[in-house]
């Protein structure tokens, strides 16, 4: 039995995935992680540094790591890829000066040979705000079509953090995507 094999059994019997929430600072990315869990969204403040926070989702633990997206601590981000087996990339889709900036750190990070095999999903965040990007403007300007390979699954979901609008349907499409690829006999 290889080490892989042995790997995904105990995968298995732990039924947990451990995924990074990333992107710009102001994205979204702690008010999606605390409305997806229902807490309370008003008074978020910038996260510094990290937060953990372990959810439970269809018979799953996920482990999010929600990691601060100041520019000061994007150069820390590779110190949390170990053992990802899925990124949730948060976009503010109002935010159209910092883009460029956004698809670079995106496509930067997604070299990492650690971050190989990871599940990617896209939340084009802000959708409730009148002037926010459709999700197609936004995955054109991100050029998210360059970022499907053999073996990197891709989805994006058009999402507000506030309304709760797409939330599910985009951590479902992960945590099924993770669990065909992870877990034996799923």
């Amino acid at each position: 039995m290889g080490l892989l094999s042995i790997l995904k059994k105990v995968k298995n019997k732990e039924r947990e995935m451990r995924v990074l929430m990333l992107g710009l600072d102001n994205a979204g990315k702690t008010t999606i992680v605390k409305k997806f869990n229902q807490d309370d969204i008003t008074g978020i403040s910038p996260t510094l540094g990290f937060n953990i926070k372990s959810l439970e989702h269809r018979g799953y633990i996920l482990n999010i790591w929600d990691v601060g997206g100041q520019q000061c601590l994007r150069s820390y981000w590779r110190n949390y890829y170990e053992h990802t087996d899925g990124i949730i990339w948060v976009v503010d889709s109002n935010d159209v000066q910092r883009l460029e900036m956004c698809k670079n750190e995106l496509h930067t990070m997604l070299l990492e040979e650690r971050l190989a095999g990871a599940t990617l999903l896209i939340f084009a965040n802000k959708q409730d705000i009148p002037t926010a990007m459709s999700i197609q403007q936004v995955l054109d300007a991100i050029e998210a079509n360059q970022l499907r390979t053999t073996n990197r699954h891709v989805n994006a979901v058009a999402c507000s953090a506030h309304t709760g609008e797409g939330l599910l349907e985009g951590v479902d499409w992960l945590v099924s995507d993770i669990a065909s690829r992870i877990f034996v006999g799923e």
